[in-house]
């Protein structure tokens, strides 16, 4: 549980410290280097873009869910969260910055943590195991909903195209990875 913690409030940190750092540094905007789609200088957002945000209400309203389930996925899949996470940024940018309005620009952690979600409700269906299960329904009841919605357009300012690719690379890294890497058998809390 402590290693959980640690990394949890590390990539908390670290969102809060580049926020911080572009709010000090006049003389570059780091939002600038999001995801802008089908723009070879855009593909660099791919890399940074998760941990770039817009407003003291993206920071605050994505470093929640970024804690909670950075979290649970270390914990439960401990074995398996550094490709987790890296795919959940490679994967779901790289479809965002194919796919997305030519002309945006899409930043913020959200991409990630949607595909946190996506692994770790899918994990449940695809892995069939008591403790997966358990953590899918935990995940339905928190973020069902934002789930649902955060995909959706028409919310202006929000990249519900982050959201949608965010949440594919999570169900599809939980197929991947469905007979690999077992959760921790050990419930630790």
């Amino acid at each position: 549980m402590k290693k959980s913690l640690i990394i949890s409030l590390w990539a908390v940190g670290i969102i809060w410290a580049v926020y911080l750092l572009n709010i000090i540094v006049f003389v570059i905007d780091f939002r600038a280097f999001g995801i802008r789609p089908r723009d070879t200088s855009g593909l660099v957002g791919i890399l940074l873009s998760p941990f770039l945000h817009g407003s003291w209400g993206h920071l605050i309203s994505n470093s929640i869910p970024l804690f909670i389930l950075t979290f649970l996925i270390v914990q439960f899949y401990n074995k398996i969260w550094v490709p987790v996470t890296i795919f959940s940024i490679l994967g779901g940018g790289f479809a965002v910055w194919l796919f997305a309005q030519t002309n945006s620009n899409h930043i913020g952690a959200s991409g990630v943590i949607f595909s946190y979600i996506g692994f770790l409700l899918f994990s449940g269906i695809f892995r069939r195991s008591a403790k997966s299960i358990l953590i899918s329904i935990i995940i339905i009841f928190l973020y069902g909903g934002a789930l649902l919605t955060g995909i959706v357009p028409g919310q202006v300012g929000v990249s519900w195209q982050g959201h949608l690719f965010g949440a594919i690379a999570g169900i599809i890294l939980a197929y991947v990875y469905r007979n690999k890497a077992k959760e921790n058998t050990k419930l630790k809390i």
